[in-house]
């Protein structure tokens, strides 16, 4: 954990923990002393809550508290931020259903104190209700600690930019970005409501404490312009800085943006330069903000950019250079399973065993060949033992349509070669009328989820066989945290991790490779990468004698890519492979044209893969490392 209160970049008391488990967990102690100590007093403890995937773990650290440690929520009282509007209650995208779900429904909380702004009010009651929120809030005696997250747009609530600092509780009109970040809850966007009830601004700004959440690469952009940024109405979360008790609350990926982490070497932090990868950070970033070479820095160039304490420590220019170039220079292989009777000295990937048993984990049934297509393609083409696990079925991505065109192919098809004495025109027949009467966001029922997974299934096989994978070495895990029917999952269970442990100790692979990018909106590939690392560390605790001759690496590609000093192992691709990726990702055709879940990015995968591949190359290139078509990067998981 990094705390770094007095940093001049810093306008707001920003901690930052090494992930959101530790995190959520820190914040529902503070929380839970808050409420012991209100008990104490004989006093209610008023809460403002929030909604959405970044409290989830919060609340259920905050239940555990109560079954485990006797935590009571008797003499607690709640005020929600917001609800979509219009919204019923027992909607799956309520906020009140939420809230029951993953908290009010399993503590001892009296009903009559939660309070959550009403969906279902008439459009002429909705200002005076909100009105009467606001008196409520006041005559709880005001709330004691506010729980916030933060949108893309810079909201808190859905206090959008133009929310003004005086802002009250109110009806607003939802941003496009806030609509499409949505989406994926209500199953496309026009199923968005375009307006909802929040909290103001200026009612947030009278809680006693605030405490802000954010988790993942996705939010450190807006994270940065919040926490170092100027006031402005444009981004509503920069009035925070005007409270006098504000806990900005971060993993390292939300506050990857932020200065004394992306170039603490310009907010005085003390640094260890004999620290390599500390050195690789400032020299490529260095190159990249003069736009040069790393072997042309000068020693002008590091004194002149805030460097000088590097040079000062390290020598000349030219020598710390050169050291940069040659790690980046040893990323670069074409033989990702490590080239056989080679030395591997300064190669990212061992020589021997070769060929090497190989398991890629696979969150949805198409992330194998989206982030890492390519170093597949060349891992089979070098004769490994290439094995894909897909760890859910994906079956809330396929349109409607398309299960109901395969559900009318095997009843045609049923029916023209007589394959049984009852068609399966009947089952055609109930799955077409499903899905004419389903209402927006409502969940699928068992037979149209079966369908959609099969559909999912059909495709990651076509994918598999075009890169030469045989049937045998697809694995189709359908962890049970991803079987909800929802876009909401459950949280990661035992279920799942003994499922992972076992295909692991099947397998007894040399190496592993797992999605590593947090961004996905929807949370899975944060689920699935979780079940892998414990799944290991168990199997290491256990002493599994397979695993001392393992190496996991982390791709991603999907929602976001390794940054260049990150990288350790990169993997060029010529156009040929890009193609040849390219088409591996056409066999997902459910996902063709236009995803069901785009998240914030609206171009269609191949798409997005293609690009990230081809900035990557270019970013080695202007370094003045060997130009290529794209480049598959990795990180290595030292277990």
């Amino acid at each position: 954990m990094y705390t770094f209160p007095e940093l001049r970049a810093e306008r707001l008391p920003t901690t930052i923990y090494p992930d959101s488990e530790q995190a959520s967990v820190a914040v529902a102690q503070q929380i839970a002393e808050l409420i012991r100590q209100r008990a104490a007093e004989q006093r209610t403890c008023v809460l403002g809550l929030a909604t959405g995937s970044t409290p989830t773990r919060l609340y259920e650290e905050l239940v555990r508290l109560h079954r485990e440690e006797g935590l009571s929520f008797q003499n607690v009282v709640t005020f929600n931020l917001d609800e979509y509007y219009p919204m019923a209650p027992d909607s799956l995208q309520s906020y009140v259903r939420f809230m029951h779900e993953y908290l009010f429904d399993h503590i001892d909380i009296r009903p009559e104190n939660v309070h959550i702004p009403d969906g279902t009010q008439p459009q002429e009651q909705v200002g005076p209700f909100c009105r009467r929120y606001e008196e409520q809030i006041r005559e709880a005696g005001g709330i004691d600690l506010q729980v916030l997250g933060i949108g893309r747009t810079g909201h808190i609530g859905f206090n959008e930019p133009g929310s003004g600092a005086a802002s009250r509780t109110r009806l607003i009109t939802l941003d496009h970005i806030t609509r499409t970040d949505a989406a994926s809850d209500f199953y496309g966007e026009e199923n968005v409501p375009r307006r909802a009830i929040t909290m103001g601004v200026g009612t947030i700004l009278e809680a006693r404490h605030i405490v802000l959440l954010a988790w993942g690469e996705g939010k450190a952009a807006v994270v940065k312009r919040m926490v170092e940024g100027e006031m402005t109405d444009s981004v509503p979360a920069t009035y925070l800085q005007q409270h006098p008790q504000v806990q900005v609350v971060l993993d390292e990926a939300a506050g990857a943006e932020l200065t004394r982490m992306k170039t603490p070497w310009l907010v005085g932090s003390t640094l260890n330069w004999q620290h390599a990868p500390t050195v690789r950070k400032a020299v490529t970033w260095l190159a990249r903000t003069l736009q040069k070479p790393i072997l042309k820095l000068t020693d002008e160039d590091y004194n002149e950019n805030g460097l000088s304490e590097l040079l000062a420590e390290s020598g000349l220019a030219y020598d710390i250079n050169i050291r940069v170039f040659r790690q980046l220079q040893r990323t670069i292989t074409g033989w990702p399973g490590g080239k056989p009777n080679a030395d591997d000295t300064d190669r990212p990937e061992r020589a021997a065993p070769f060929p090497k048993r190989v398991l890629i984990f696979s969150p949805h049934p198409d992330d194998d060949v989206i982030s890492m297509g390519g170093t597949l393609l060349r891992l089979v083409d070098q004769g490994h033992d290439v094995h894909v696990a897909y760890q859910t079925s994906g079956n809330i991505a396929v349109f409607d349509d398309e299960a109901i065109r395969f559900a009318e192919f095997v009843a045609e098809y049923d029916e023209m070669f007589r394959l049984d004495e009852q068609p399966a025109e009947t089952l055609y027949l109930r799955v077409a009328d499903f899905l004419r009467n389903k209402r927006p966001g409502q969940v699928d029922s068992e037979e149209v989820q079966q369908i959609k997974g099969l559909i999912r299934r059909g495709e990651a096989k076509s994918a598999c066989r075009y890169a030469g994978i045989p049937d045998q070495n697809i694995h189709f895990q359908d962890l049970p945290f991803y079987e909800t029917g929802r876009v909401r999952k459950k949280p990661i269970g035992e279920e799942d991790i003994r499922l992972t442990m076992e295909l692991l100790d099947q397998v007894q692979p040399q190496q592993v490779y797992a999605a590593g990018d947090l961004s996905d909106p929807h949370g899975t590939h944060r689920v699935c990468l979780a079940a892998i690392f414990e799944a290991i560390r168990r199997l290491k605790a256990a002493g599994t004698p397979w695993l001392n001759d393992c190496r996991v690496w982390l791709y991603r590609g999907a929602w976001q890519e390794w940054d260049v000093d990150q990288i350790e192992m990169a993997v060029p691709l010529s156009p040929q492979e890009l193609t040849r990726k390219r088409r591996a990702i056409f066999k997902h055709q459910s996902q063709k044209d236009r995803p069901l879940f785009p998240g914030a990015d609206q171009r269609e995968f191949w798409q997005r893969a293609e690009e990230r591949n081809r900035t990557t190359a270019r970013l080695y290139d202007q370094l003045g490392l060997p130009e290529y078509e794209g480049i598959e990067a990795f990180v290595r998981w030292h277990f």
